[in-house]
């Protein structure tokens, strides 16, 4: 079908981008360690970043996708394109005077931002504000970026888009492995490096878009009743998005009181945001589209096509929830324990993975359910459920890491939980609506994923046991195990699945040959 060959173009991409992300941070843990100037730049990349998800996978994209897919639909390329021209205009001037103000005032932003190490260690504050000023250019390269991609997606050319950050991962790996020490220390290098790459992934898109005939131009700014549409549909949508990034950054700012702590829930959320940009961003990346287009005119197939969303994005995600679960510790041993990384760090890096990965089918079901809100053009309601998320988040964060003793493990453990009630709302207020009603073959099928998930846990258990010398033994022990646990891992969930008739080959093979419409018609995707 569409939707699966169109996610799978986005998560082959973004598996790449991934990758060369997992190498980018193995470089960083060894040369940098858990502690020191590595925090610092962790938090500098953070504050661009948190606006860069905002834009590229939150407020704008949700408003800005549909509306653009409409005027194509309807009205043809030229109307499309003069309205995208006009949001370009406004965009670009809005954010170079956001930029210019934080540049200004970024010491007091960082107050808000890492409390604690300006009241705990000084000189790190002082270094952390440095760079992220070094960092910020990112983030008008990143929203004009956003923009560019949403564009692309709208014309089903989803390549060129899921490509672009790869782009940041060779900067940044280049000059760990080469620059490091032609500047004060590898944070200052990695800051000057998140800028440039900014500045690459801006040429890289326009590019693309030039080659697809949606080139921007810059125009005088002017309020149309469309840009105005569009600001409205996007206030909601940013205080949805922003509640997810504040979740993040109610992390990092309990974090810095902490020593190492900003360190091992950084590397954490790299592993867990594996999974989730390669089934939840990509299958909620090539789903909103779909679904703008498609409820023109047929909201049955909008169903059909959100309900095998879901099948998808659970079948790929609850095996790798199952397997950071209990091989948390190996996985965290096998790609960061090099170097400055100690032994120590490794262990509390990988706690904090394991309660992670307990939200981790959550937060795909948010990327997931969430376009049947945005294609239908409200984001006010996400906006809402993501508030009450957000709330909970920030009552439970501090009273489990402090009052209730539990440490810096409260961070992940309210992370998980307000991810849990935020698809809850999600997929509670779709289904009350009508706009999800979940067909047979999904309630048969879920179930299935699930004890196929468990049982293949219940095998990578003593597997690990077994393997743990040449887990925690050279490099090429290391990865040569890994890769035996993850492949045996695979195969088996893979094997289950058929057993338990949870997916099958040939249907595989079928969808990948032929739209969602048809699929539809011969009956391999069931009507509601």
């Amino acid at each position: 079908m569409k939707l699966l060959r169109s996610s799978a173009i986005v998560a082959l991409w973004t598996l790449a981008s991934r990758v060369l992300g997992f190498v980018r941070d193995i470089l960083l843990a060894h040369y940098l360690g858990a502690v020191g100037v590595v925090e610092a730049f962790i938090v500098a990349f953070r504050f661009p970043n948190m606006f860069r998800r905002l834009a590229a996978e939150g407020a704008f994209a949700a408003a800005f996708v549909p509306l653009f897919s409409k005027r194509l639909e309807r009205d043809g390329r030229r109307e499309a394109m003069l309205f995208a021209d006009q949001v370009f205009s406004i965009l670009v001037i809005v954010l170079a005077v956001f930029t210019v103000v934080v540049e200004i005032f970024m010491p007091q932003v960082l107050l808000v931002v890492a409390p604690g190490f300006h009241a705990a260690r000084p000189e790190l504050f002082d270094t952390a504000v440095l760079l992220t000023r070094l960092t910020l250019p990112y983030l008008l390269c990143m929203a004009i970026v956003a923009m560019m991609s949403g564009m692309l997606n709208s014309t089903y050319r989803f390549a060129a888009a899921a490509a672009a950050p790869i782009l940041l991962n060779v900067v940044l790996i280049l000059g760990l492995l080469f620059a490091r020490d032609r500047f004060e220390t590898p944070g200052h290098m990695l800051a000057w490096g998140v800028a440039v790459a900014g500045i690459g992934q801006y040429v890289w898109l326009a590019w693309a878009c030039h080659r697809a005939g949606l080139g921007l131009r810059l125009r005088r700014p002017r309020l149309t009743p469309a840009v105005r549409r569009l600001m409205r549909l996007m206030v909601p949508g940013l205080v949805s998005g922003g509640m997810t990034q504040i979740n993040i950054l109610i992390g990092t700012i309990i974090g810095t009181f902490l020593t190492g702590v900003v360190s091992y829930i950084h590397f954490a959320d790299r592993v867990y945001q594996f999974p989730l940009g390669l089934v939840g961003i990509a299958i909620g990346t090539a789903l909103l589209p779909e679904l703008a287009r498609t409820l023109q005119n047929d909201e049955a197939h909008a169903n059909a096509v959100q309900n095998r969303a879901i099948e998808l994005a659970m079948l790929l995600t609850l095996p790798a929830t199952a397997a950071l679960v209990v091989v948390a510790l190996p996985i965290v041993t096998v790609l960061f324990q090099y170097g400055r990384f100690t032994p120590d760090a490794a262990a509390a890096t990988a706690w904090a993975l394991a309660v992670f990965a307990t939200g981790l089918p959550a937060f795909v079901l948010i990327k997931v359910l969430s376009p049947g809100f945005f294609a239908r053009q409200d984001t006010r309601s996400p906006m809402v459920y993501a508030v009450i998320s957000m709330v909970a988040n920030m009552v439970l964060s501090p009273l489990l890491v402090w009052p209730l003793g539990v440490g810096y493990l409260g961070i992940p453990i309210a992370t998980s939980i307000a991810a849990w009630i935020n698809a809850g709302l999600l997929a509670w207020f779709l289904v009350k609506r009508g706009h999800l009603a979940l067909d047979a073959r999904l309630r048969a099928r879920l179930p299935r994923f699930a004890l196929a998930a468990l049982v293949m846990a219940g095998l990578l258990w003593p597997a690990a046991d077994a393997l743990w010398p040449w887990l925690s033994g050279a490099v090429w022990q290391r990865v040569l195990s890994m890769l035996a646990m993850v492949v045996g891992g695979a195969v088996a969930y893979a094997a289950l699945c058929l057993l338990l008739r949870a997916a099958s080959v040939a249907e595989m093979r079928a969808m990948l040959r032929r739209s969602d419409r048809e699929d539809l018609k011969a009956g391999t995707i069931p009507p509601p």
